[in-house]
């Protein structure tokens, strides 16, 4: 059963694999955001290769209305090593894509990885202006001052529920709570900031109360859903709103899709739902 789910999942092991999903993404009138699979580095050269295969990608992703976009991970490209081998690969890669007009998202992990990637994040802002996005995770607590912090930034902020295991003591653990701190923060990131809002969720409450927001502060913001999960959906939505699904590739897509089932309960539902889907030629 592997082969059906990376295939579902995952957009190929490959560059070409990727942009071919990139090219039909576009007809389907959806925009890409493109992660090469990869995490948890503790040798630079692991880090030096992820960093020289986002810049061949860069080369490769094709023209598309709204453009393609990269999303990279700080673990991936050395933040486990230390924190001057992670901005140093990563100002490579948003130095490149900012010559090429594509925006470059920075993926969040756990805790630990925060406050590294906020500022990380703040620096490219001052340097590169709104051509860079951070990931701020619902379920931790320290959220809402995050988003205060990066309120004024000339990015984008992408808001999530967040899918890491954290300590009680750092994070909103029951899903009632996960999902109103996720309304406060959408409330917040409308009403209060002027950065970009992408709005990273498959939930149709959050996706309402989104739309109702929008129209009531009068902002542009985007819709952000993963490969293969609801995709009916996306497709539904991008009739009147920007949506970008989130395009993972690589050869690292069973550890992906691994983790995305351990990490949380509600994400097997999503891909037993996607192979029973599949199979039955949904």
């Amino acid at each position: 059963m592997l082969p059906p789910i990376a295939d579902r999942f995952v957009a190929g092991e490959s560059i070409d694999g990727v942009v071919s999903h990139v090219r039909a993404l576009d007809d389907a009138g959806i925009a890409a955001i493109v992660n090469l699979l990869g995490e948890h580095y503790d040798d630079p050269e692991d880090a030096r290769a992820d960093t020289e295969e986002y810049l061949r990608l860069l080369e490769r992703l094709p023209a598309t209305e709204p453009p393609a976009t990269i999303s990279v991970k700080p673990s991936q490209l050395g933040l486990g090593i230390d924190e001057a081998t992670f901005r140093d690969n990563l100002d490579r890669i948003v130095e490149v894509a900012a010559a090429a007009g594509i925006f470059v998202w920075i993926d969040m992990e756990d805790h630990e990885t925060t406050d590294a990637t906020i500022r990380a994040y703040e620096a490219l802002c001052e340097r590169y202006g709104g051509g860079v996005g951070v990931c701020l995770q619902a379920n931790l607590k320290r959220t809402p001052d995050d988003v205060a912090r990066l309120a004024d930034t000339t990015g984008t902020i992408r808001l999530v529920k967040g899918a890491y295991d954290e300590p009680a003591e750092l994070a909103h653990r029951d899903r009632t709570a996960v999902d109103a701190a996720y309304r406060d923060l959408l409330r917040q990131l409308f009403a209060e900031t002027t950065v970009g809002v992408a709005v990273a969720t498959h939930d149709d409450a959050m996706i309402d109360l989104a739309l109702d927001l929008g129209a009531e502060y009068d902002r542009d913001y985007e819709f952000q859903m993963l490969m293969g999960v609801r995709e009916d959906r996306q497709r539904d939505l991008a009739a009147t709103e920007t949506v970008y699904q989130y395009v993972p590739y690589g050869s690292a897509w069973a550890s992906y899709f691994y983790r995305r089932v351990r990490e949380r309960r509600e994400n097997l539902g999503f891909a037993l739902r996607a192979i029973v889907n599949n199979v039955a030629g949904r």
